[in-house]
């Protein structure tokens, strides 16, 4: 495919609007989102609600970076994505530091305020996912996106259950036991990404040397 950005096709700069129109939106809803869970996470003292906000921090300033390179170079793409790729390894970090605080100081959230925002969080998220899924091969950065976007559905199942687990036993547990499922989420998706965008990266290094014969 050729890379010259004095005649891209028509049809690439209609792909590359979509994927603006659509990052502005998750964007948006995740920004959203991020207030509303923390308001939760604090009601409610739930530990997952918690990995949630991160989460939904973290993919707010995912897609802010993901807006600024839509149409960019295959290698600042492939870049993006490693940073996307870090920025989910710190919101694993920072639920593992508040899954560790929990463990030494046990407790059962208030499970009716933590049942509403984790609904409310799933919806959100669950669009975010539906806008997405048209632009997920589109190149690294979407790709890297949708992933996010996945994770956050799962996210969102996991605390509704942690939220029936708390009612049902009257016990902090469950919900301290889907905060570890979210860290080990978070992390797997954490290595996919970086992964990828680092083999990206190398490809676009590899690519100007093809015509000279050596590197």
């Amino acid at each position: 495919m050729a890379d010259d950005c004095c005649s891209k096709p028509l049809r690439t700069e209609a792909l590359e609007a979509g994927q603006r129109r659509v990052l502005i939106w998750v964007l948006l809803i995740n920004a959203a989102t991020f207030v509303m869970m923390v308001t939760g996470s604090v009601l409610s003292g739930s530990s997952s609600l918690l990995s949630g906000t991160l989460d939904n921090l973290g993919d707010a300033l995912t897609y802010a970076i993901s807006l600024a390179v839509v149409g960019a170079s295959p290698a600042a793409r492939a870049r993006v994505a490693l940073f996307k790729g870090l920025l989910i390894s710190a919101a694993a970090i920072a639920v593992a530091a508040h899954i560790i605080w929990r463990l030494q100081h046990p407790g059962a959230p208030i499970v009716e305020t933590m049942g509403t925002f984790a609904v409310l969080n799933l919806a959100a998220n669950s669009i975010c996912l539906l806008l997405l899924s048209r632009h997920r091969d589109d190149d690294v950065n979407m790709a890297s996106v949708w992933e996010c976007s996945r994770n956050d559905v799962v996210e969102g199942f996991a605390v509704i259950g942690a939220a029936l687990a708390v009612w049902i036993f009257d016990s902090g547990w469950p919900d301290i036991l889907v905060a570890i499922l979210l860290l080990a989420v978070f992390s797997r998706s954490a290595a996919r990404v970086l992964r990828r965008g680092w083999q990206e990266l190398q490809a676009t290094r590899a690519k100007p040397t093809d015509g000279f014969g050596g590197s």
